[in-house]
């Protein structure tokens, strides 16, 4: 959590740009206590728009959460996403000028009228499972206080082993979680949420033995004692860099593989901070995992 939400840097451009018809700062109409809004859970495969089912395929699924007023009519829809895609939040970019890594992995809710019924429900889920009243003008202040604090994206969940007791090493901060978080405070608040359907989410794992620290930015990329480990972490990321030609891709993806799975090694960008992860079998997995209702 962090006091509130820095600007973002010019240099971050999205190819799809951030919330284009809703609010940025994820805030509500103001709700009249008299109203029933339905609460509705959506769900639909990362770019639906574009590639259709293609990522559904893989489990690869976008969370948001549909509000409907039974006084209005209105509906709305609610999400918490990339500002500048999925690819720069996951890996970083290498600019020539700079020797640190650049990052541009903020994430934020989008509040937007309007729920588009067939992008939802044609390849994934469109559910109504619960409904609340006072409790949604509320609810619409706890997301501006959430989306003000907790403002990066983070893609991998690490954990020690795919077992059910495993260690988890670092949790995951993403559209799902969102979601989660929204479920579990209309809760607190007396909402009663039920779904006809096993409620399904994506989850990325890496798998590693225990974390071994390795400081923030200015710690490693400025001392002249830690150049070999500034080094190694930039080359790490480079095979991930983005725009590369078809060529470079695959000679890129040979290089990923040796170093996560040949030589079980990975950094990990988590909170201003870098982590190195020793790999461990199976590495990378994406799951497609029941998490019930509140």
């Amino acid at each position: 959590r962090f006091d509130q939400r820095p600007s973002a840097d010019s240099y971050c451009e999205a190819l799809y740009p951030f919330c284009p018809t809703g609010d940025r700062d994820g805030r509500f109409p103001s709700i009249r206590d008299s109203d029933v809004i339905s609460v509705y859970r959506l769900q639909t495969p990362v770019w639906e728009f574009k590639y259709g089912d293609a990522l559904g395929k893989f489990h690869i699924m976008h969370d948001a959460i549909g509000f409907s007023s039974l006084k209005t009519g209105a509906n709305y829809t609610m999400e918490w996403y990339e500002l500048f895609q999925l690819g720069n939040c996951t890996f970083p970019q290498l600019r020539p000028e700079m020797f640190a890594p650049f990052w541009c992995n903020q994430g934020a809710a989008c509040f937007f009228e309007g729920i588009d019924d067939l992008h939802w429900s044609q390849n994934g889920t469109l559910e109504k499972i619960g409904e609340v009243t006072s409790q949604f003008n509320a609810m619409a202040q706890w997301v501006q206080d959430d989306n003000e604090t907790g403002i990066y994206y983070e893609t991998w969940t690490v954990r020690s082993d795919p077992s059910p007791n495993a260690t988890v090493w670092f949790e995951s901060y993403d559209c799902s979680q969102f979601v989660h978080r929204t479920y579990r405070k209309l809760t607190e608040l007396g909402a009663k949420l039920s779904s006809r359907s096993q409620t399904n989410y994506t989850k990325i794992y890496l798998y590693s033995g225990e974390p071994r620290y390795l400081g923030n930015d200015s710690a490693i990329f400025g001392q002249p004692a830690l150049k070999n480990l500034a080094t190694d972490i930039r080359q790490f990321y480079h095979p991930f860099r983005p725009h590369q030609s078809i060529f470079d891709l695959a000679f890129s993806l040979l290089e990923a593989y040796k170093e996560v799975v040949l030589d079980k090694s990975f950094y990990l960008y988590y909170n201003f901070e870098y982590w190195h992860l020793p790999m461990k079998h199976p590495y990378v997995q994406i799951t497609y995992e029941e998490v019930p209702l509140p």
